[in-house]
Formats: structure tokens, C-alpha cells, sequence
């Protein structure tokens, strides 16, 4: 006969549930009721030896002690049920028996505390996936349950623009999505060392890198032959011919197309908040007449291969806009550096326009208006939705042809001038110091900690400032070895709450976190223990903690003066919990030295 295995574990915690309902609600309940009442009025130590000798009180006193032990070992059997370790009841009783029941009743509150724990999570993962999955819904996705979808389980849906909403907000994070470090096997150097540019000659001493950029001038980039120029509208997004780029023959034929023009447009979208350095997700590159979208979480390792010698062309033109972070993610994951840059963003302020925004500039020159609630959307998402596509196209499909109508701009604002390229070489020699800027990479000193957001805000004496500094040192460990985002590890907000707090067991801790921090919740004990550490030499934060108060006192002396209340002070922002954001830092001494 074949048993069937979900019958049999219905069976099982069924049984459970029986045998726990009997032990709190039966006799046993009762009977220990009635035991502990009565123990009030017995005699206790020499008059309990004492009345001891009279069968009278020996007799009922020996049936007691056979219930008790009776319903001890009672207890100890059930233990198993629920997953406990039977341990022999001591037949010497008094302080074993005591010892023995203490340590079954810790068992037992912290196997419910651990299952407690376990529910609450899984509750809560089910109430994100169904927040998820109405968001996805009420954007116009759908979710497909065929085998052949892919692991994101996501498909565009045609979206109903007569009935449909309001649009909602796109998360910065879907917690649903593997991890692109385990789905593509990305490899990267956390080490707290500084970054290698070893795609980068060295200067002779060897003691720094040297940028292609160094060997020419801006003058070798600005273009002031436009009197014949016709700038050249796109066509619309939907008739231009577009190619995702997601296999390494694809990108050999977008490397072969754009050898052959002499300017394309580039743009990154990028995700921070899960791993060390951050992950470039997307390369959006547009032509005068093709658009393409590149995987760059695919094709990690090709990308460098197959573009950096076309980035570093001098010959080529590429524009972007606000490139201050894409230059340096360009260098970062794919070692690629760029040469003849023509920044929109800083040629908007040159022209001092009303925004620098791409938005605006969209908005101004080709009457597009953007869908920018993408903008900070979870960019590892895989397959992409049709609407996220279409806003990373959108980035780089106009901008050539606003390149062209900014630089006709700069020249004719300009004409007044002696210099009639002024404004041009402006714009090329910010561009230019933008592609000299050398990516560094974030590193631990014994000073971090002043740099998180709010920490000197936060009026910490000098204990709580040693448990933020050792904290702070802990979770970029955790998030070096892990790839993960400071901000995911522990956030800003949390490591200051500890901090104040200073929990020193794992239950106020655990209370602290409410289980919304996964790393902290593994490491409980080992945190507890950095925290009773950073209790005990907290001598060595006295002078900093003086130093970060008497800042505080001349803020706030500064604000008054100038008549500002001081609860209106700009106040920065903590990035989804992450970073070490800080408009106005202290320059302390390092601690203990």
C-alpha cells in the first residue's frame, strides 16, 4: 500500500497539536496548579527536615514528590514531539531537578521565540510577494507560470490606457530577485584597498595611473564647423529600428556599427543597493538611426573587450548626460575609459537653462515629456518590462539630436564674445575633467564612522559612539565578504537606534531589529558581543564624543544667529538606508590614537 507523504505529515502535526493541546489544557495542568498552591504552606529547610521524620508528613510528602517527577519526565517525553532533546530527569532531585527544569523551560521559550520568528517571516514574504505581484499587476505586467519564462517570472501585459489608474510607484528594490553576482557568476575585488586601473599605463615613478586623456587637449575635441549644420530630429521611438543586445555575437555587431560612426549617444542604469561597489545593469547606446540596449549583467566580461577601444577613439564623439557616475562605472566594472565627451548636463549650465534635468532638456528641445518614475526602478530585473525599455531608450534616442541644437546655442550665445567658442570649449573642458576623474573605491578607515548620516546629529556619549564605530566596522566587513550594500547589512537609521540603545543580550536585540534585517539576525550573539566590546572601551570615544558636541552647540549658535530654526535645518537624506551621506563632516582625531 503506498503511503501518502503529505497524509502522513498532516498526520504527524495533527498529533502535535493533540499531545501540546492535553499538556496545557489536561490534568497536568491542573495537577501543577494545585502543587504549586499547596506549596505555600509547607515547611521549609530545618522545619521541613524536621516534620520530615513523622510518617504523618513523610507519607502525603512522598506521594507529591512521585506526581512531580511523574509529570517532570511527562514533560521531558513531549519535549521530543516538538523537536526538543529528551534529557534524563535527575533521580538526586532538589537543585538538579531545579537545574533540570530551568534548562527545559528555556528550551522550550526559545524554540517558541525561534518558531514564533520563523512564522513572522514567512508572513511577511508572502505579503511582499502579494504586494509585488498586484504592483506588477496595476503597472501592466503579468505573471506567467509556464516552465518557459524566466526566473523573474515576469511578461509585459497590454496595458489599458483608457481605464488604467494612476501610475504607481516603481520599487527601488524587489526583494523577489535573484541576485545577479550568483545568476551570472560576477566576480569582484571588495578587498579595503584601493582600485586598480590595470587597463591604465603607469606614470615612470610608478606612482599613479595615467588617463589616454593626458596625451590630448580639449582643443583636439572642439568642433566649431557647424555653419552647415542641419540638426538631425530622430525618428519616432517606435519606427526606429532597435536591437537588445543580450549574446556576445550581438555585441560584436554593435562594436562593428559603431566603428563605422563618428558619434553615438550613451547612457548607464545602475543598482546600488545590493551589492559593495554597486552593478551597471544596462548600457543604452544610440546611433543617429538605431537604438540598442545592452546587458551589461550578461555580458560583464565582454563588455570591455569588445568596447574600450571604441570609448577611448578620440575620433569618436560620445554624449552623454550628467555623466559624473557613468564615467566612473564605465571604469569600475568594465575598464573602459572615455575620450571626447560632450556632457549635455554641463552644457545646460553653461547656458544657464532653467534645469539641468535630462527631463527638462527633453521637454525643451523635442517637446518629449519623460517617464522618469524609472528612474531609481530595480534595474536587475530580467526579463525587462516593455515600459522599462522604453524610458532606457528614451535617454539616449534624442540626444544626439540635442547635441546639436546645444552646440549651434553655445556658438550663437557666444558671437558677442572675442572668443567666439567660448561656451563650447566651456562645455569640453568640463567634460574633459569629468573623463580625468579616476574611480576610487570606498575605503574602511578609523574615522568612517563620523561619516555616517546623522551620526553627529545624533548626541551620542562616548559609549554609544564606540558601539556605532565598531558597528560600522562590522557590517562593511559583512558587506565586503558578501557583496552586499552597506545600507542591506545594517542601515544607517538601525545602527544608530543599537547604537543609542545598546542592547547587551540577543533578545533586546533581536526586539531592536524585528527580524527585518537577515544579517544581523544570523549574527545576533556575535553583535552582542561587539557591543558589550565597545561598552568596555569606550574611553577611547571620550574626546571625539566632546568634540562632536561642541560642533552641535555652534551649528545650533549659527542657526539662531542667523535667525533659522534650527529643526528646519537641511538635514541631507540616508539613500534607502544606505551609503555615508554627510553634508557638513567633523574632522576628528582617529580614536585611541
Amino acid at each position: 500500500m503506498e503511503i501518502d507523504p503529505l497524509q502522513s505529515e498532516n498526520d504527524a502535526l495533527k498529533l502535535k497539536s493533540e499531545t501540546l493541546s492535553s499538556l496545557s489544557n489536561g490534568s497536568i495542568s491542573s495537577s501543577i496548579s494545585k502543587l504549586s498552591g499547596s506549596s505555600r504552606v509547607l515547611p521549609s529547610e530545618k522545619d521541613f527536615h524536621f516534620y520530615y521524620n513523622f510518617d504523618e508528613f513523610k507519607a502525603p510528602i512522598d506521594e507529591i514528590g512521585a506526581k512531580s517527577q511523574s509529570m517532570l519526565q511527562k514533560i521531558n517525553s513531549v519535549k521530543q514531539i516538538w523537536g526538543g532533546k529528551e534529557m534524563d530527569f535527575p533521580q538526586d532531585a532538589d537543585d538538579e531537578a531545579y537545574d533540570w527544569l530551568v534548562n527545559v523551560n528555556d528550551e522550550v521559550i526559545e524554540k517558541f521565540d525561534v518558531t514564533l520568528d520563523e512564522f513572522t517571516k514567512a508572513r511577511k514574504a508572502k505579503l511582499k510577494r502579494r504586494r509585488l505581484d498586484l504592483w506588477l499587476t496595476k503597472m501592466g505586467f503579468s505573471l506567467e507560470k509556464e516552465e518557459n519564462v524566466a526566473s523573474s517570472g515576469v511578461r509585459v501585459a497590454e496595458r489599458d490606457r483608457k481605464t488604467e489608474g494612476p501610475k504607481q510607484k516603481v520599487p527601488f528594490h524587489i526583494s523577489s530577485i535573484r541576485r545577479p553576482q550568483e545568476e551570472y557568476n560576477i566576480l569582484v575585488n571588495n578587498s579595503n584597498q584601493p582600485f586598480q586601473h590595470v587597463w591604465l599605463e603607469r606614470s615612470e615613478d610608478n606612482s599613479r595611473f595615467i588617463h589616454p586623456l593626458e596625451k590630448l587637449s580639449v582643443d583636439d575635441f572642439v568642433d566649431c564647423n557647424i555653419g552647415s549644420l542641419e540638426p538631425m530630429k530622430p525618428p519616432p521611438l517606435e519606427s526606429t529600428p532597435f536591437k537588445m543586445v543580450e549574446e556576445v555575437k550581438d555585441l560584436k555587431e554593435l562594436a562593428a556599427k559603431l566603428q563605422s560612426v563618428n558619434e553615438f549617444a550613451v547612457d548607464l542604469e545602475h543598482n546600488q543597493y545590493r551589492s559593495f561597489q554597486g552593478l551597471t545593469c544596462l548600457m543604452q547606446i544610440s546611433t543617429r538611426t538605431e537604438d540598442f540596449v545592452v546587458d551589461t549583467l550578461k555580458l560583464r566580461i565582454h563588455i570591455g573587450p569588445y568596447l574600450r577601444e571604441i570609448f577611448k577613439d578620440p575620433s569618436k564623439k560620445k554624449v552623454m548626460h550628467g555623466a559624473d557616475r557613468d564615467i566612473a562605472w564605465l571604469q569600475r566594472d568594465f575598464g573602459i575609459y572615455v575620450c571626447n565627451l560632450f556632457d549635455t548636463g554641463q552644457a545646460s549650465r553653461v547656458l544657464k537653462m532653467e534645469r539641468y534635468s535630462l527631463e527638462h532638456l527633453l521637454q525643451h528641445f523635442c517637446g518629449v515629456t519623460a517617464n522618469k518614475q524609472y528612474q531609481n526602478a530595480d534595474w536587475r530585473l530580467r526579463p525587462l518590462p516593455r515600459e522599462m525599455l522604453r524610458y532606457a531608450r528614451e535617454d539616449t534616442h534624442y540626444l544626439l539630436y540635442i547635441y546639436d541644437l546645444m552646440r549651434i546655442r553655445l556658438l550663437s550665445e557666444s558671437a558677442d564674445n572675442e572668443n567666439s567658442k567660448l561656451l563650447l570649449e566651456e562645455v569640453y573642458k568640463r567634460s574633459y575633467d569629468l573623463c580625468m576623474q579616476l574611480y576610487e573605491k570606498e575605503l574602511l578607515t578609523d574615522t568612517s564612522y563620523l561619516y555616517i548620516y546623522g551620526v553627529q546629529a545624533a548626541n551620542l556619549n562616548a559609549q554609544q559612539l564606540s558601539i556605532a564605530a565598531a558597528l560600522c566596522e562590522w557590517r562593511d566587513a559583512i558587506a565586503r565578504a558578501e557583496d552586499e550594500s552597506t545600507g542591506y547589512i545594517l542601515p544607517n537609521k538601525i545602527l544608530l537606534e543599537i547604537a543609542k540603545q545598546m542592547p547587551l543580550t540577543t533578545t533586546k536585540l533581536r526586539h531592536l531589529v524585528k527580524s527585518k534585517h537577515p544579517y544581523v539576525e544570523r549574527n545576533l550573539g556575535d553583535v552582542v558581543t561587539i557591543i558589550r566590546h565597545s561598552v568596555q572601551n569606550a574611553s577611547c570615544f571620550e574626546a571625539v564624543a566632546q568634540q562632536l558636541k561642541e560642533a552641535r552647540i555652534q551649528m545650533a549658535s549659527e542657526l539662531n544667529n542667523a535667525g533659522t530654526d534650527i529643526s528646519e535645518a537641511p538635514s541631507g537624506s540616508d539613500y534607502n538606508g544606505e551609503g555615508s551621506d554627510c553634508s557638513q563632516q567633523l574632522h576628528a582625531p582617529d580614536p585611541c590614537n
